[in-house]
């Protein structure tokens, strides 16, 4: 990567390491957070379920839409200049979106701190990559993609505790303060750029966004007005249109940002589909659970998210015991694979959930889940990095958090989306022996699935109420359990497609390093 610095002439990497760490830190804090936050914005904004979701999908739609433009500009206009601007307009957004009065409002300001994260996440990735070489290079990698497993696992715990205590503004309140904080260690941050002339890829930019964004759309949509209606097949057909157009203009590309020609590479690919596969089984758990315990097992905000450190704080210990795994021989395919098989083995488990179920009587599947996304939370950042030549790690690296995040993005859509769809199917059938018509069925279902079960069985006679919430209670349930076994099945098929994926060619040869002699670099994770 050739570059032109300006600035600080010594290097202080570990204050930049730290940096750039934190900062990633919050970024998967801030989707988590805001799932737990879900049932009392519907409340305090009298959110209905669309917009509702938007909170979570306009923040991650921006942050996966936007990391290829983001990459250029930090090539071009200055690294350290994008971090610095990336983190003050996330703070900002972050502080603003505490202080918003209206849900739509909030979406926007959800979006444009998805934004801003996407600056801090790929200039971040880049000045790592400028600031280590070699085998440190690896461990950074390691080291930040660890930092965004913390985040993913503290965010339900630390944003249920924040609602319960403060109320749900704080949640965006301390996301805003701890980004400030970051900016404290930009001296130590020495600018660099690209000196190859750089552009901002748009066509791609453009393409890629509008497709995620009509995907998206048309998934949230489907419920709601019909998945046959004109409106959601006009918007399917035009995502695939223009994911066709992305992958044409990024093949005509000199320099493209999004190299289609490292998805050849068997290994590479692999990576890049765990993280979305573990999207499904593990990512998606943490925005709807929170949702379930508080609507159909009538927790608290505080008390959800106690429960949610079980699927959670594996997530921080376990690196630790697979960096000794790994020193004792275990290859790094058999960590990857056995990281998805724990996952859907931990997801069909959970189907034990029932409206009254114990904390105790849930530990044994979230932990077991949280476990399996511990085994790879460590060490798949590093992976996607050294498993390229090292001149092209940037580029490694800015592909695999795009397919990541597109990939989380996706899946918390879908099975946001099937669950709603589930869950109106059941209610629908049951609704005659309340003496309510079927067309109630959708109203209900989104206020079950936005947290409000108890404002949806409100609306039924007095007499009936208690059964009527029952009712609604065992449908969630019964649409969570076929969510659970949908999730199970997704992880079990991509343990096996990652595991012969990841398998070496017997008269391979390559210049990058192999994906067995990267492990040797992730060993120093926390």
């Amino acid at each position: 990567m050739s570059t032109a610095t300006s600035g600080p002439t010594t290097k202080r990497p570990t204050i930049i390491l730290a940096a750039v760490c934190v900062a990633v830190l919050i970024l998967p804090a801030s989707l988590t957070g805001s799932s737990v936050a879900l049932p009392d914005i519907a409340s305090g904004l009298h959110a209905g379920l669309v917009p509702l979701q938007w909170v979570v999908n306009a923040y991650n739609l921006a942050f996966a839409s936007f990391m290829l433009a983001c990459g250029s500009l930090a090539d071009i206009v200055g690294r350290r200049r994008m971090f610095t601007v990336g983190t003050a307009v996330f703070a900002l957004a972050s502080l603003a979106s505490g202080l918003s009065g209206n849900v739509l409002l909030l979406d926007v300001l959800r979006g444009v701190a998805g934004f801003g994260a996407a600056a801090v996440m790929t200039s971040g990735c880049a000045i790592l990559a400028t600031t280590f070489q070699g085998a440190a290079l690896g461990r950074a990698f390691a080291i930040l993609g660890s930092s965004a497993g913390a985040g993913l696992a503290l965010g339900p715990s630390v944003s249920g505790l924040l609602v319960g205590t403060l109320g749900w503004r704080w949640v965006f309140f301390a996301h805003a303060v701890v980004t400030a904080v970051v900016l404290l260690a930009l001296p130590a941050i020495p600018e660099s750029r690209s000196s190859e002339g750089a552009r901002v890829d748009w066509w791609g930019t453009i393409t890629f966004t509008a497709s995620l964004f009509l995907l998206m759309l048309g998934v949230v949509q489907g419920p709601q007005i019909g998945w046959a209606s004109a409106e959601v097949i006009a918007m399917f057909a035009g995502a695939v249109l223009l994911i066709a157009l992305f992958v044409v203009a990024e093949s005509r590309q000199a320099h493209p940002m999004f190299d289609l020609a490292l998805f050849r590479q068997s290994r590479f690919l692999a990576v890049c589909l765990l993280p979305v596969a573990i999207a499904f089984g593990f990512v998606c758990l943490l925005v709807l659970l929170p949702s379930w315990f508080s609507g159909a097992n009538g927790d608290s905000a505080d008390a959800a998210g106690a429960t949610m450190m079980l699927l959670t704080l594996p997530v921080l210990v376990v690196p630790l015991g697979v960096n000794v795994l790994v020193k004792r021989g275990m290859s790094t395919r058999a960590v990857l694979s056995l990281s998805l098989l724990l996952v859907a083995l931990g997801g069909a488990w959970l189907t034990v959930l029932h409206p009254g179920i114990s904390t105790w009587q849930l530990a044994g599947p979230l932990l077991l889940i949280g476990i399996g996304m511990g085994f790879s939370a460590g060490m798949i950042d590093g992976v996607a990095v050294t498993s390229v030549a090292p001149e092209r790690a940037g580029m490694a690296a800015g592909m695999f958090n795009t397919m990541r995040l597109a990939g989380e993005a996706v899946a918390i859509t879908v099975m946001s989306t099937v669950m709603v769809s589930l869950l109106q199917s059941r209610v629908a059938q049951g609704l005659h022996g309340y003496g309510r018509p079927s067309s109630d069925a959708a109203g209900l279902a989104n206020r079950v699935a936005s947290g409000d079960l108890a404002g949806a069985a409100h609306s039924t006679t007095p007499e009936l109420r208690d059964r009527f919430s029952g009712f609604l209670a065992d449908s969630y349930t019964g649409a969570m359990h076929s969510v659970l076994w949908l999730l199970a099945a997704i992880c079990a098929v991509a343990t096996v497609v990652v595991y012969l994926m990841l398998r070496e060619p017997q008269d391979a040869t390559t210049d990058s390093p192999t994906v067995e002699d990267s492990a040797t670099q992730e060993t120093t994770v926390v």
